[in-house]
């Protein structure tokens, strides 16, 4: 049911409205009036209790709720909303001096952008820099989740803790894996499909369970044949990806934990990491006279990566969408040519159990 709602100036001019209406003499209604008082007092009683009837709906229909309330309703099902996650990436640590002594890295030690707007802590170590090796990769993790951590190449370069032995800090790959939370319309969405497949062991009910470990994860199924594409009754293929095209067996794990509550008896269920395709792309783009081209290129080289870079399993590369995706990078481009895909201009994958993946982008200018 819509819900007409009305502002103050709406319910006075209303009840002025009705009242002058009923009378059979002109009533006086201006500002200062009694009567115009009592119409102002009921109307802000209405006001109130329009917005009682508003956070009724807002508690008790999940389609009207947000935030906090659509979290609460979903829990009620036993059902929660998919997290943030935190994006990680390697740092290359470099001695000035690699041969005067050895430097040892540890868990929870930091390093950040110049400008101290993110920071990344070091996991997975402790990482040892030798005497007389120049430097060590080591792997890091921000301590903000979400897609603010995927910074570009190069972004990382000071140190925020203070390091024995380790001068400077860089990134030559950008990092990835950061992911926001689910938002309230994706969460509306997926409960549809939490409920629909509660007592169910379908396609649809296996691609909700593995949906459900992270938020980028994107799942493609094979019925009665094997990872290797043998025939095989029975048996379910599950094939994952978390958006790197090469998910880590943590993730493969996490997936099949997941689905084994709703498969079904008397059947098997395999989870493997996509093939993937890896695409080159190249092309030129015409900027107008005067116009500082090198931005203009890195933004549209980043448009292209994370469209790729953003497509599910099975989800075919269409050569088309690739003009407009150059086109919305920026306002900047008059004009794309000779724009090829793997050094053609066709369509790429679109196959159950392979992923796109950008491999390169080259991108050149002509002004206009």
């Amino acid at each position: 049911m819509q819900i007409s709602l009305q502002n103050f100036s709406s319910l006075v001019a209303n009840m002025s409205a009705s009242v002058q209406g009923a009378s059979a003499t002109v009533l006086d209604v201006t500002v200062g009036s009694v009567l115009r008082a009592i119409l102002e007092a009921s109307a802000s009683v209405g006001l109130w209790l329009q917005y009682l009837i508003l956070q009724v709906l807002s508690m008790t229909r999940l389609s009207s709720s947000t935030g906090a309330d659509a979290d609460s309703w979903v829990n009620d099902f036993g059902m929660s909303r998919l997290p943030a996650t935190a994006a990680t990436g390697v740092v290359t640590m470099a001695s000035f001096n690699p041969s005067a002594q050895a430097a040892v890295i540890s868990n929870g030690m930091t390093v950040r952008l110049s400008d101290g707007s993110q920071t990344f802590t070091v996991v997975n170590g402790p990482y040892v820099r030798a005497i007389g090796q120049a430097s060590v990769d080591v792997t890091v993790q921000a301590q903000t989740a979400g897609v603010i951590g995927n910074v570009q190449a190069g972004a990382v370069n000071m140190l925020g803790t203070a390091i024995s032995g380790i001068d400077t800090v860089s990134n030559a790959a950008p990092f990835a894996g950061g992911a926001s939370a689910e938002t309230d319309a994706a969460l509306r969405a997926r409960f549809v499909t939490y409920i629909n497949t509660r007592a169910q062991a379908t396609e649809q009910a296996i691609v909700y369970a593995a949906a459900s470990v992270g938020p980028t994860i994107s799942v493609a199924i094979q019925e009665n044949v094997t990872a290797t594409g043998a025939v095989l009754p029975g048996n379910v293929n599950v094939v994952v990806d978390d958006g790197s095209g090469a998910p880590p067996a943590s993730v493969l794990t996490a997936v099949a934990a997941a689905i084994d509550p709703i498969r079904p008896v008397g059947t098997t269920i395999t989870v493997v990491a996509p093939s993937v395709i890896e695409v080159s792309m190249s092309g030129m783009i015409s900027v107008a006279a005067g116009i500082d081209a090198a931005p203009v290129i890195a933004t549209a080289t980043t448009a292209l990566e994370s469209f790729v870079n953003g497509l599910s399993v099975g989800q075919l590369l269409p050569y088309s969408r690739l003009m407009a995706v150059l086109y919305a990078s920026s306002p900047l481009i008059t004009n794309v040519t000779g724009l090829t895909v793997n050094g053609s201009s066709a369509d790429v994958g679109g196959m159950s159990g392979t992923v796109v993946r950008c491999q390169s982008v080259s991108l050149s200018v002509a002004l206009s």
